[in-house]
């Protein structure tokens, strides 16, 4: 009766041991996107851009942050989250996105024609969009798209020359497990 015993409790010990007192964690991860360390908060004049519909306090935003002239990769990105967003169908009202315009803003013709709904922030206008782009990771940020969760972490980022699945299943199983937002 103790070796039936000991054939299920030895691994749950082993498995409580290494996770716990030794901190070892599983190589891989289920994300695509690439997890930011340490986790970055967006800065609080940036907060309309999580924002609700009124019945809920606040949303998850997809969130791109370029050049307000928007050239071809900013294009490419725009695109790149608003087919994301769409794609989400029901549960598409829980994500916000935007554009967050480090310098020459912005072509209003194309965003207003395009992407009807996204709010734009201009460094210029908006100190928090100079205070963000310190907190970000020196990358080039012309690929990148970020997910804001609704507590204003800056939390994943996308390279949007990657195939747009992989941020798609991401943020469905976000919203999936997410009671908030």
């Amino acid at each position: 009766m103790l070796l039936l015993g000991a054939l299920f409790l030895v691994p749950l010990a082993a498995a409580f041991i290494l996770y716990y007192a030794m901190d070892w964690r599983p190589a891989g991860g289920s994300n695509h996107g690439e997890l930011l360390q340490p986790v970055r908060q967006l800065p609080s004049d940036l907060g309309g851009l999580l924002k609700g519909d009124g019945s809920q306090p606040s949303n998850w935003a997809l969130v791109y942050v370029g050049d307000g002239a928007c050239d071809e990769d900013c294009r490419r990105a725009l695109v790149f989250a608003r087919q994301t967003r769409l794609s989400l169908g029901k549960d598409m009202t829980r994500v916000n996105w935007g554009l967050l315009a480090t310098g020459n803003c912005c072509d209003l013709d194309y965003l207003d024609r395009e992407h009807k709904g996204m709010k734009v922030y201009a460094a210029g206008d908006d100190a928090g969009v100079q205070e963000l782009l310190e907190l970000l990771p020196p990358v080039d940020l012309r690929y990148m798209l970020f997910v804001v969760d609704p507590l204003g972490n800056i939390m994943l980022r996308y390279d949007v020359r990657q195939p747009p699945r992989g941020l798609l299943d991401d943020m469905k199983k976000l919203l999936k497990l997410s009671h908030i937002g």
